[in-house]
Parts: structure tokens; sequence; C-alpha cells
């Protein structure tokens, strides 16, 4: 059993476990596959994504990597609507969309989604992930993003908005 197996597993049990105790549910939970909600999620991560150039355009930078990773984020949260499931858990979203990929339900690559999350914490990457850049640039006290960073984050969240709507319309 692959680690993204067992957590999408222990994300379930966690999800289902919270709900018979009558409380909201903080990890996964199979729905109705939702092609429109998928939809609303695309909005909205399309709404972050123009959020990545106008806080550039304010001064504001530092917040470029927030609105980068959520227009990513809400990326995932479509294509696990699409795939009939709700999750109220970043690691549990991300441990999903590494199942996906994993049983070829979806066509993307490992590496590419390592460039937002890596699901293995043991394996240390070349290069931090957006969640470290998000993690730096909200709670450190850098006021501005480098360039070459905000390029790089407004590129990605642009070419993974393009390739979660082909995986939705497709």
């Amino acid at each position: 059993m692959s680690h993204s197996e067992n957590k999408v597993g222990w994300c379930l049990r966690k999800a289902e476990k919270e709900i018979q105790q009558g409380k909201r549910h903080k990890g996964l939970v199979p729905i109705k596959a939702n092609l429109e909600l998928a939809r609303e999620h695309i909005k909205k991560a399309e709404h972050n994504l123009r959020a990545i150039s106008d806080f550039k355009k304010m001064g504001y930078s530092d917040w470029s990597a927030s609105a980068a990773f959520y227009s990513i984020y809400h990326c995932f949260l479509a294509i696990i609507s699409k795939f009939g499931y709700q999750s109220r858990n970043q690691e549990c979203t991300f441990a999903l969309i590494y199942h996906l990929i994993e049983t070829k339900k979806i066509n993307l690559e490992k590496e590419f989604v390592q460039k937002i999350h890596s699901l293995d914490l043991e394996e240390k990457q070349a290069f931090p992930d957006i969640v470290e850049i998000r993690e730096i640039e909200q709670y450190g006290i850098k006021l501005s993003l480098e360039d070459e960073a905000f390029s790089n984050l407004l590129n990605l969240a642009k070419i993974f908005l393009d390739k979660t709507k082909e995986i939705i319309e497709k």
C-alpha cells in the first residue's frame, strides 16, 4: 500500500469518526461527484490567480505567495470534487491528489505536484515547495517577494489552472 493510499484511508476514517461524534469533519468524505462544484472551485482559483498580480501592483507581493497557494489549492479541490470527495484538511487533499495520480485517474506528474507540496516529508527537496514559500512569506518579516520567485509562482499557478481545467472538462 502506498503512502498516499494509507493517508487517504486515514483521512476517510478520521472524517467518519468525527461525523459519528457529531463534529464538523476535518478529513475526507466521499460525496456525489460534483462537476458544478468543481467549476465553482475553478472560479475561485481564477479569482486568486488575479490576486497574485494585484497584490504585487499594490506593493504587497509577499501576499502573492498566499494567493498563488490558494489558487492552486482550489484547483485541487476542483479535481477532488469531480471525483466525488470533499476535503477539509490540506494534507488529506494533497494525499488524495497523489493517490489519483498513482491510480492513473488524473494525468498529472508527481514531480509537478511536488512543486506545490511534497507528500514525503522525510525527503528533502532541492527547492522549496509553494507551501513552504507561503509559510515563509506569511510568517516571516520580508515585505516583498523577489521578482523571480513572484514570476515562478504566477507561472506555476497559471499552468496548474490550465491543467485542472483539462482534467475537469475531460
